[in-house]
């Protein structure tokens, strides 16, 4: 499927469990290590360069029921060792990490959420594991900086989600700051630590005023030393960002009495019934949001290198002649472009989520968001391109839009209630340097950097 679709590069995930079945170094499957040697192999037998995330999601079970996984600071030494395994065994040819991908999923869903409720410390085992994989990350990062780089040369770095954040009413300043405080709870969480170092003023204020209304003696945001602030400071060679989609933020006072991430925040989020729907019920199509958080990115963090991991769109139907997503990445395209042209945005790279349909967590295989339709009720799950999958490789062929395909026009500032966005800014052409894909159980994918436009 990379071949056919002629991608350069491909990015996968490796299994923890996989390489160490206890989660910790002293038990390494060596026919672990050996499946992904000859997957890194075989990719660049044929030309496609590996591009690999550390850790999307999978805890060993083990570490899980030995100490609670990432609520234990135990963890961070357990993954550091990990990761040099890692680097050890396959770095002499992959050039590109990714340590986490969404640590704010794995927190705010797997520790904070009641549906998943099997810790017990509402509103505080979310941050808890955050701060371990802050930890976490930032060792994996000075092990390869302190003991590989030198010899392999390569990059490493951090992937966040995020959706954009816009004032449910743009001329009420509490809608406004709301708008801006959820952006700091979702993307800020992470990224501030990692980019500016510590936590979000606004994260530590309002976790610490609600903590004290709950008679707690201190914040349920744990508090990094000055020496751990400087050590998880800068440990990211370039801004890995996964977006979809958007919502509107109005502010509302919540609760002080109940712990809970969402109380925290002191907002609501909506997003308008005339925004266009797709296969999952979070996921409205907003292309103008990805320009706009893309230029929050390079406003907030200091211009960094941007690699946009994940993008994409889903269905329910399993249709073949999948238009809508078509769509989707053409005008999500078409505004990252102008990101990059227009608004000087240092975008490197730009990865559609997913190669093929895939198992998607926790709505199983209802929701596909492939370029290749996977037929699950047969044994033998044979892939069949979709539609998107041959608009896809045109662009890569084509180095960019074909005239006959140029997006619609689109503003600086666009009604968010049309679909698709109209007049000025048209970006008729991109050239694209690099473009790759991944898939597998757990999946994402890269592609594209441009480097030029023709109005």
């Amino acid at each position: 499927m990379n071949k056919a679709m002629g991608v350069n590069h491909y990015r996968f995930s490796i299994a923890w469990s996989r390489v160490l079945p206890n989660g910790t170094i002293d038990n390494i499957n060596q026919a672990g290590i050996d499946y992904y040697n000859n997957l890194i192999n075989e990719l660049i037998a044929s030309g496609i360069e590996p591009m690999v995330t550390l850790f999307h999601w999978d805890i060993p079970q083990a570490l899980e029921d030995k100490y609670g996984g990432w609520l234990d600071e135990k963890v961070v030494e357990d993954f550091g060792n990990y990761a040099r395994l890692c680097f050890e065994s396959f770095g002499d040819r992959v050039k590109f990490w990714i340590t986490l991908n969404e640590p704010y999923i794995v927190s705010r869903v797997h520790y904070g959420l009641w549906i998943n409720m099997i810790h017990t410390k509402p509103g505080q085992d979310l941050y808890t594991a955050g701060h371990n994989l802050l930890k976490g990350h930032a060792l994996a990062y000075h092990i390869y900086k302190d003991e590989f780089d030198a010899q392999q040369k390569g990059k490493i770095g951090i992937t966040l989600n995020s959706e954009w954040f816009e004032p449910k009413k743009p001329n009420v300043p509490r809608d406004v700051e709301a708008a801006s405080r959820a952006i700091e709870f979702y993307l800020g969480w992470f990224a501030n630590p990692v980019f500016l170092g510590d936590y979000p003023e606004v994260m530590k204020k309002s976790i610490g005023e609600k903590s004290k209304a709950q008679n707690r003696t201190v914040s349920r945001l744990p508090e990094f030393t000055q020496e751990e602030i400087d050590y998880i400071k800068g440990t990211s060679d370039f801004f890995g960002l996964n977006f979809y989609t958007a919502q509107q933020v109005a502010h509302r006072d919540l609760p002080d009495k109940f712990p809970s991430f969402v109380f925290d925040m002191d907002l609501i989020k909506t997003q308008p019934r005339d925004w266009l729907e797709s296969g999952s019920s979070w996921l409205k199509v907003v292309p103008w949001a990805f320009r706009k958080i893309l230029t929050h990115v390079k406003t907030k963090y200091n211009n960094p290198i941007i690699y946009v991991t994940e993008n994409g769109v889903s269905d329910r139907n399993g249709s073949l002649v999948d238009e809508h997503r078509i769509y989707f990445h053409k005008m999500y395209l078409n505004e990252l472009l102008k990101a990059y042209l227009l608004d000087d945005i240092d975008v490197r790279g730009y990865a559609a989520w997913s190669l093929m349909d895939n198992f998607e967590w926790q709505v199983g295989y209802t929701e596909r968001f492939g370029l290749y339709h996977v037929d699950f009720e047969n044994e033998n799950t044979p892939r069949t391109p979709k539609a998107s999958s041959v608009y896809f490789s045109e662009i890569i062929r084509n180095n960019g839009f074909l005239e006959s395909t140029v997006p619609p026009n689109s503003t600086e500032e666009t009604d968010s209630t049309q679909f698709p966005p109209t007049t000025t800014n048209n970006c008729s052409r991109l050239q694209i340097m690099w473009i790759a894909v991944f898939s597998a159980i757990f999946l994402d994918y890269f592609s594209t950097f441009f480097t030029k436009v023709v109005y």
